[in-house]
């Protein structure tokens, strides 16, 4: 075991292998429906050698068979607001190391920060740097408020613990050895509109100064409120008394509501705009503009990231296994509803960023498994970055693949991420052949 003291207290971490560990520590409280409050300071040593848990979630099925056993939560609970710090076994006394603060995905309504599918281990041994894994509120307690502002059912709450999250990781990361001026948000999916969305307040830069935007779903980020609002009348009977089970065994049905407003409600839950800390939709790219000169950017996506959810499309499922024409059918689909929700819009957002006076590169990822009919698709970056191979080994996004592939191409891209998160310069562009090419916007 080892003792830090951070201004927040005294916290015991301890010596997995080799990485340290300090798990389940509390960044907020929060009563339901209500906005997160930063933890207290402490003065008895907290032993953080717990998990944190994960916030409560409807199963995920099909997700879990794609990403394996390693994709289960955990345990669950509402009290969520915790983060988990992984450091290098050889940090030097007096040694501060760049620090990588991880958003995780799941469409606002699955995952956590300590799932094992994103165990940053191999990141932390490897680049030698510090991660921290952020657990927030999800679904109907995180991300559906009242789109008329009733301060009973307050909008972007899960956003608001991701703030106060990093605002506790600038405060108090410098005593685990990490480098407070190289500080880097970076996240997958809902994790990278997340971080984005982040990127439109004022006090951005001062939380981190560098963001890897994996997979964000930009394109379907315009014109949700009236999605947002038939979703808050599904559920405007919810108050704050209401049985925890009852509102997560209701939240798949809230889902469906989603489901009528098109490829919006691919991700039903989200941020919204024009309720705090948000400004609204009209403003939000200037809002990215003033912060955009102080914060660097690697923003990309995976080559086939939609293949993932065609066979959650129930026509398009039918089309694609029709004799001959079907493969056709399903790439022609594949390329473009990636290009649709994915592929164009971060290009865009980079090409903002740049012209406000922001650094950017661009990125696709290409690598899958041989033969896979899922090939690159979404979620096929996080084997390349976190787990080992008892992690993944039930993970049919892997299936054709042996581990030594999985790892050569992974320890090529964990990299690249260690590098633009130490500040180094990754020049006009790059390319690691048959796995992710990258370059300058």
């Amino acid at each position: 075991m080892l003792d830090f003291t951070p201004p927040c207290g005294p916290i015991t971490a301890i010596v997995d292998n080799d990485v340290i560990r300090a798990r389940g520590i509390r960044y907020a409280t929060a009563a339901r429906f209500a906005a997160p409050v930063a933890a207290a300071d402490h003065t008895e040593p907290f032993l953080a050698d717990t998990p944190a848990p994960a916030s409560p979630q409807s199963p995920a099925p099909g997700l879990n068979e794609v990403l394996g056993a390693g994709a289960d939560p955990g345990v669950q609970d509402e009290d969520c607001q915790r983060l988990s710090i992984t450091m290098p076994l050889d940090l030097l006394p007096g040694e501060h190391v760049p620090v990588m603060v991880w958003i995780h995905g799941g469409s606002y309504l699955t995952g956590c920060g300590d799932i094992a599918v994103m165990d940053p281990r191999p990141l932390v041994a490897e680049q030698r740097v510090i991660v921290v894994t952020v657990t927030y509120r999800l679904g109907i307690l995180g991300f559906l408020g009242d789109p008329d502002g009733d301060p009973a059912r307050p909008a972007n709450l899960g956003l608001m613990d991701i703030v106060t999250a990093l605002r506790w990781v600038h405060r108090n990361i410098a005593a685990f050895g990490g480098d407070t001026g190289r500080i880097t948000a970076f996240g997958q999916s809902a994790g990278a509109d997340a971080i984005a969305h982040v990127m439109a307040l004022p006090e951005a830069p001062e939380l981190f100064s560098r963001a890897i935007l994996q997979s964000a779903p930009f394109g379907i980020r315009h014109q949700r409120q009236e999605m947002s609002r038939a979703l808050f009348e599904a559920t405007r009977e919810l108050t704050p008394e209401t049985p925890l089970d009852e509102l997560i065994t209701g939240q798949p049905a809230v889902v469906e509501v989603g489901r009528g407003f098109g490829l919006k409600g691919a991700m039903a839950f989200g941020c919204q705009y024009g309720l705090d800390p948000l400004p609204a939709e009209a403003d939000i790219e200037a809002a990215w503009d003033s912060t955009a000169p102080k914060i660097d950017v690697l923003v990309g996506n995976t080559a086939e990231e939609t293949r993932l959810f065609i066979s959650a499309i129930p026509k398009l499922a039918r089309a694609v296994a029709t004799p001959v024409v079907g493969p056709l059918l399903g790439r022609a689909a594949t390329n473009t509803l990636t290009r649709r929700v994915y592929g164009a819009e971060s290009r865009s957002f980079a090409r903002r960023h740049v012209a406000a006076g922001g650094r950017a590169h661009h990125y696709v990822i290409s690598w899958s498994a041989p033969g896979n009919p899922l090939g690159a698709a979404h979620t096929i970056d996080l084997p390349l970055l976190f787990g080992d191979e008892q992690t993944w080994a039930t993970a049919t996004l892997l299936t054709g693949a042996t581990w030594s592939e999985v790892e050569t191409a992974a320890r090529r891209v964990r990299r690249v991420w260690g590098a633009f998160a130490r500040g180094d310069d990754l020049g006009e562009d790059g390319e690691l052949p048959g796995i992710l090419r990258y370059a300058r916007v």
